[in-house]
């Protein structure tokens, strides 16, 4: 008699314990699943910067690798440690002084500005038009979307090559309608920097306006024009403010790499383009000036990172103040 009501004692609380374990396994699974993908991505972010940070900070040397070698443990922790003093921000000093990385900083910036409006202007009608098509034609219009991904980037940078130069396709076509009675110069100018970069990251403004735009109720429309609201105002008043996020990460995945970019500037826009890629790329490979090359790299993610951050911390302070 006393086991069995010892056992219906112990039966609640090891039924309530095997539930509460489940709970705490899957948490413990879900959280595992996020976390090993940012450990990841972290890692392979902090020690690649770590190494060009550390290469900034030393000294430029007729050598291989073409710098004197600071903080190695060749010689132990107390070489490790004794190498803190020969450590110097001379390169980034060397930064404020010559006019060419200054120019070149805001000239990347100003480039991938435009090129990031001019992509917003294109993209969004697109994205627009996707979400409003039938159910039946969106995966079709999305993998036309994606399909320039099916080919290298390069391949398709140099296909502009044959579109844009005097005796390319564009001038053929316009001189043949006698809409231009000489070939139009726009190979190895700013336009065609433009227009590659447009061409080339529009899907990555594309999907997240489609991805914001296909999950907007649109009977918020039809009872906006119900009311008088014209078409006009009814999309600057409710499409445009609900489609924002997706109008965030587009531009986002847009300006940065479009600040960066070397490969479109070189090959569109000539050797006399000045962008702080084919900078980083001369110090690198034509000058060997590796540490001055490691500081170029590490302001230029400072200036990309350090505004994203705080624009993320302004529209979480927003976002809490409208809660």
């Amino acid at each position: 008699m006393s086991n069995a009501v010892i056992t219906d004692a112990a039966g609640p609380s090891a039924a309530a314990a095997k539930p509460f374990l489940a709970r705490l396994g899957a948490g413990f699974v879900s959280r595992l699943v996020i976390i090993i993908p940012y450990v990841w991505l972290l890692f392979f972010f902090l020690v690649p910067f770590i190494i060009v940070f550390k290469i900034s900070l030393s000294q430029t040397a007729t050598a291989m690798p073409p710098y004197t070698p600071v903080l190695d443990f060749k010689d132990g922790v107390s070489g490790f440690f004794s190498g803190f003093r020969e450590l110097n921000f001379d390169n980034y000093v060397w930064l404020t002084q010559d006019a060419l990385y200054f120019n070149a900083y805001v000239t990347s910036v100003i480039i991938a500005a435009i090129s990031t409006m001019l992509t917003l202007l294109v993209g969004y009608p697109i994205a627009y038009g996707m979400a409003r098509a039938p159910a039946t034609i969106r995966p079709t219009l999305l993998m036309l979307v994606i399909l320039p991904f099916w080919t290298s980037f390069l391949i398709r940078v140099y296909a502009w090559i044959g579109i844009l130069k005097p005796e390319g396709l564009l001038n053929q076509l316009l001189l043949s309608l006698h809409i231009i009675n000489q070939p139009l110069i726009i190979l190895n100018t700013y336009t065609a920097i433009f227009i590659g970069i447009v061409y080339s990251y529009l899907p990555f403004m594309v999907l997240p306006l489609y991805s914001s735009l296909e999950k907007m109720d649109y009977s918020l429309i039809e009872a906006a024009k119900d009311l008088g609201c014209p078409p006009t105002s009814a999309f600057w008043k409710i499409t445009f403010p609900l489609s924002l996020p997706g109008v965030i990460a587009g531009c986002l995945l847009v300006f940065i790499p479009a600040v960066g970019e070397f490969v479109i500037p070189d090959l569109l826009g000539g050797s006399q383009t000045l962008m702080i890629g084919k900078t980083l790329w001369n110090e690198f490979f034509a000058n060997r000036d590796w540490p001055v090359s490691s500081a170029v790299a590490v302001v230029l993610l400072l200036l990309l990172t350090v505004p994203i951050m705080l624009f993320q911390r302004a529209q979480a302070r927003a976002q809490e103040q409208d809660k």
